[in-house]
């Protein structure tokens, strides 16, 4: 039977887990794989988190020229997270011939192409699961399940934390403040929540997918991104009221005009899949020219969950002797002659706040015409009384940068008060 050593780099919440994963299913694994998968080595400067799991004080470092060559060593996971030292230390690994198992989504789309060109050199591994959509096996479909086809779209709630200030506010008409610390307090948002409510930590898996999912490389500078800080309750509601369902959105798109990536806020159908997709879970929805629609749905985040998708890898590297790269020329920036798209066309759900008095409605149809933006629904929430009132539209599908124009050109007019919500509307 085959013998795999495995070095942890990091004891944190997924480290920890990946470690009681191989732990608890050594065995498990003989049986089923025909590998005995043993820890061999722990960097964590925190010795007693390492003993607090059983793990040998002999097999404890803090040291990660130790770690990478130990010739016991096969494969090396890092779950470090952040740039630095994990950089550092995973090119070290790679450095020594070692295969690397990464959940490191922002190092990953940051510096995919050094990574690969260092593992290249010595024909190491470089698996990266774990590092979109915890244990969602989604990268081990894009390259394993999907070459049949050509995937011509890539929608996705690949945010949990996100995901989750969404769903309280939908249901329990929270606000976005108090949604947020109510995802702090369960664990699900960190004390500085930027990554995940400003669009970042969607915006990296994007690039990661939509890379291998259309075969170039998209790099992240390439996505738009927008977060859910704006967003308000009451839109939600009226949206509810509408037939919609607000979600986080990572939208991948392979056009003949080229590709089009995007994170931002969308209302979506009801009836949609991805419409149910509540709390912290995650879900991706592709479309392939052969297969037609598939989802895949899960825990998006977590220690067990993003575990199971780091052993997979183990599991994959160890069982397998060829190693896969990138099917595309894999550097820093796109491929010349690769389109992007940044003039994307969408539906709009917007809502602004008028003077109540005769022809306002008329003014901002005017305008928008001009633009070539046609109204599908019509919303005006007022008694009639003189006061201000808010008025909620939805459009036929149209351009970005239209819309952006004539929304300009109405917060200019008189008896508009203010353009207080644009979002937009896919599916």
């Amino acid at each position: 039977m085959k013998s795999v050593g495995v070095a942890i780099l990091g004891l944190g919440v997924v480290g920890g887990g990946t470690y009681k994963i191989l732990r608890d299913h050594r065995e498990f694994y003989r049986q089923t794989q025909g590998v005995d998968i043993s820890v061999e080595c722990v960097l964590e400067i925190n010795k007693e988190k390492a003993l607090a799991l059983g793990i040998e004080e002999s097999k404890i470092s803090d040291n990660i020229a130790e770690v990478v060559s130990n010739p016991n060593v096969d494969i090396v996971v890092e779950v470090i997270g952040g740039v630095e030292p994990a950089k550092s230390f995973v090119l070290a690994a790679l450095h020594s011939g070692k295969s690397v198992v990464t959940s490191n989504k922002e190092l990953f789309c940051k510096y995919w192409h050094e990574l690969e060109k260092a593992a290249r050199r010595t024909n190491a591994g470089l698996y990266f699961e774990a590092s979109c959509v915890g244990g969602v096996p989604i990268i081990r479909t894009l390259i394993d399940g999907m070459q049949a086809n050509v995937v011509e779209n890539l929608t996705g709630i690949i945010n949990g934390t996100t995901n989750y200030i969404l769903t309280r506010m939908t249901r329990a008409g929270l606000g976005y403040e108090e949604a947020l610390k109510e995802a702090q307090a369960l664990g699900y948002a960190e004390a500085n929540p930027s990554a995940d409510v400003d669009g970042y930590d969607a915006a990296y898996k994007l690039s990661i997918l939509s890379s291998l999912a259309f075969h170039t490389k998209v790099p992240l500078d390439k996505v738009y991104r927008e977060g859910i800080r704006a967003v308000k309750a009451q839109d939600i509601a009226y949206g509810d009221g509408l037939g919609y369902v607000l979600k986080l959105l990572a939208i991948g798109k392979n056009t003949p005009q080229g590709i089009e990536v995007r994170v931002h806020p969308a209302f979506i159908r009801k009836d949609h899949p991805l419409a149910s997709v509540s709390d912290s879970f995650n879900a991706v929805f592709l479309k392939g020219d052969s297969v037609g629609d598939i989802m895949l749905y899960g825990r998006g985040a977590g220690d067990l969950p993003t575990g199971s998708a780091i052993v997979s890898d183990v599991i994959y590297a160890a069982t397998h002797g060829d190693v896969k790269y990138a099917t595309f020329k894999n550097g820093a920036q796109a491929e010349p002659g690769v389109k992007f798209i940044t003039d994307f066309r969408s539906r709009y759900y917007i809502r602004f706040t008028a003077k109540d008095k005769a022809g306002v409605l008329a003014k901002v149809a005017g305008i928008f015409g001009k633009y070539n933006i046609s109204i599908v629904d019509l919303l005006q929430k007022g008694e009639g009384g003189g006061d201000d009132i808010p008025v909620i539209l939805v459009t036929h599908e149209t351009n970005e940068y239209s819309v952006r124009r004539a929304l300009a050109k109405i917060g200019e007019l008189d008896d508009v008060v203010s353009v207080d919500s644009v979002i937009r509307v896919e599916g």
